[in-house]
């Protein structure tokens, strides 16, 4: 091979590549948004689990892409660390797609039209030119996914060709036969390479096409080619797993370490199994045997099917296994989760990236929720161990605000569909909504810790009155939160009505507490105190109501961009929901407010 022919290979494989890069962006795209209900529904048992991680990988021709997408999910908290190695072991499995869409190249037309027709030189010209038209001439999301695909087909099919018409010089290359031959005796060697040799091109399926393309030589051998397939998967798994759990969460390392274990363990037993058959001259022709493209997806495909179906009864083994070498830290999970609701390994698939931004945001809220709770109590008992508590959640708050904006702004640029901008409008403005659900909770925690170190209290009176309203606004807090996790907008509905008579109750309570500094009832101090407990917790409820709104225009045009109009007209005529929710709500608190 001179050198023209070593840069045409390497080109070629460069073409593979890209092929490999632009069919998966376009299988995501197509398939994106079922993504994360598969993974989350189809993974309850280990088998489920690896089918799932079969499928999924097949969809979107890469298992790299596989695993950082379920440890996004197992980060976030969707999925455990036993359903993502089931999943691991699925993803092996589903890789090998490619090497059996690359035997194609085996095939012999001998004069048939429709056998021809299916051989890479005619098909990839024909997928090149129907997905450029398709590219060319749609606009649609969904056919842009499959124009991409056919390019993707085209260009590593292409790719795959020009490899093949530049390593047949090495057939007749004594330099690398003797290569083969060292290699085919000395398996350890073989394995060493593949591994090598993977994470430098860092793809098992380019290294796999590379090897199905020298065999068109016809030097290839069983006995050299079987090391070379296990260290591939090795290498595979280094480049994937350890890559993915970098800067990541100890969940994460340990899907490393159990992707690690599944390929190392699955050499092991075959290369154990292969040198007995050998030594016994078992299968004698089959060492010697020349192989073909076909014979090596199908020997990749073996080994990773046997592999894991030897492995899936030890999987909580596995698991085991990854939790002794990678320990525990409680604090650090619980931050990792949150972390991992933001991960931006999982803006490869945008419609889970959404999916993902809303359970992101639910964390922020009911972290907000807590926060507002502990502070209302501070305001009747006053504990500083318990605002150490509320500040180091505040900081969780805000942090998770920044990286939320950062988030939702990458992943704005990638949303094409209107109904994908109405619920990214929804999200973007639910962020600083919830952020200052958890100002307020801060500030009505100072103002409880002033109360303290000034040795004021609250008459007995205003303590009652306001037991009440943060039970009203402990409701619609929760609510809301709860209504923004379930995306259910009938329970959004009840915000409005709550947040009504949560007005009229602090209109009320400063009515009543007015009276009570002119009689003296109560301290100046601490009526100044009262007064802007109030004014916190209106605006709480006021946020709650921005946020059930939101959600409502979301999917109703006609409240969206005319959000105070509908208010208006809601609050002078109403509908019968909203009258005899407004109504039920006055019982519930107005009148327990006037006979307190």
């Amino acid at each position: 091979m001179d050198i023209f022919s070593f840069v045409t290979m390497v080109g070629g494989l460069a073409m593979f590549l890209y092929g490999m890069e632009i069919m998966g962006d376009g299988l995501k795209k197509s398939s994106g948004e079922t993504l994360r209900r598969i993974l989350q529904t189809l993974t309850k048992n280990t088998f489920t689990g690896v089918l799932t991680g079969m499928l999924v990988t097949g969809i979107i021709q890469a298992s790299s892409a596989t695993i950082v997408l379920t440890v996004g999910l197992m980060v976030a908290g969707l999925l455990t660390l036993r359903q993502t190695a089931s999943i691991v072991m699925g993803a092996n499995i589903g890789t090998t797609v490619t090497g059996q869409i690359i035997r194609l190249m085996d095939l012999e037309a001998n004069g048939n039209a429709i056998i021809n027709l299916f051989k890479p030189s005619t098909l990839a010209p024909l997928a090149l030119i129907a997905g450029v038209v398709l590219l060319m001439f749609s606009k649609r999301l969904g056919k842009k996914g499959i124009a991409e695909i056919m390019v993707g087909f085209g260009v590593l099919f292409s790719g795959l060709l020009i490899m093949t018409e530049a390593v047949s010089p090495l057939a007749e290359s004594e330099f690398f036969l003797t290569v083969i031959t060292k290699l085919s005796v000395m398996p350890l060697l073989g394995i060493i390479s593949g591994i090598v040799i993977t994470v430098i091109v860092q793809s098992s399926s380019a290294v796999v096409g590379m090897l199905q393309a020298l065999s068109s030589t016809g030097v290839l051998t069983f006995d050299l080619i079987y090391p070379l397939i296990m260290g591939i998967n090795i290498g595979t798994c280094i480049v994937t797993a350890v890559l993915c759990s970098i800067d990541s969460s100890r969940d994460a390392k340990r899907v490393a370490v159990i992707h690690i274990l599944f390929n190392c363990i699955g050499t092991v037993i075959f290369m154990a199994a292969m040198t007995a058959l050998n030594r016994m001259g078992l299968f004698g022709s089959l060492w010697g045997k020349t192989v073909n493209s076909g014979d090596i997806a199908n020997f990749q495909t073996l080994f990773n099917l046997i592999t894991a179906a030897l492995l899936m009864p030890f999987t909580d083994a596995l698991v085991k296994a990854s939790e002794i070498l990678i320990r525990h830290d409680a604090a650090e999970q619980e931050r990792a989760q949150e972390a991992g609701l933001l991960d931006k390994k999982l803006l490869v698939s945008p419609g889970l990236a959404m999916a993902e931004a809303g359970a992101a945001l639910s964390k922020m809220g009911r972290l907000a929720l807590e926060n507002l709770r502990m502070s209302m109590k501070q305001l009747s008992s006053y504990e500083p161990s318990v605002s150490a508590v509320i500040s180091d959640r505040e900081d969780r708050l805000d942090n998770f605000a920044d990286r939320s904006d950062h988030f939702l702004i990458s992943l704005a640029h990638l949303l094409v569909t209107d109904e994908h901008s109405a619920h990214m409008n929804l999200l973007m403005q639910a962020v600083p909504d919830f952020e200052r659900i958890g100002d307020y909770a801060t500030n009505i925690d100072e103002l409880a810790q002033r109360l303290n170190n000034s040795k004021v209290c609250l008459s007995e009176r205003a303590r009652k009155e306001l037991e009440i309203l943060c039970e009203a606004v402990d409701e619609i807090v929760t609510i809301t939160v709860d209504a923004f996790t379930r995306d259910d907008n009938e329970a959004a509905m009840q915000v409005e009505p709550l947040e009504e008579v949560i007005d009229d109750m602090v209109v009320t309570l400063r009515d009543s507490h007015t009276e009570r500094l002119r009689c003296g009832v109560c301290t100046v101090n601490a009526g100044l105190v009262f007064i802007e407990v109030l004014t916190y917790m209106e605006r709480a409820a006021d946020q709650c109501s921005s946020i059930a709104l939101l959600m409502l225009a979301r999917d109703n045009e006609e409240i969206r961009g005319n959000h105070h109009a509908y208010l208006r007209n809601l609050h002078s005529q109403g509908n019968e929901f909203y009258c005899a929710e407004l109504e039920r709500r006055r019982e519930q608190y107005l009148s327990r407010l006037k006979c307190s």
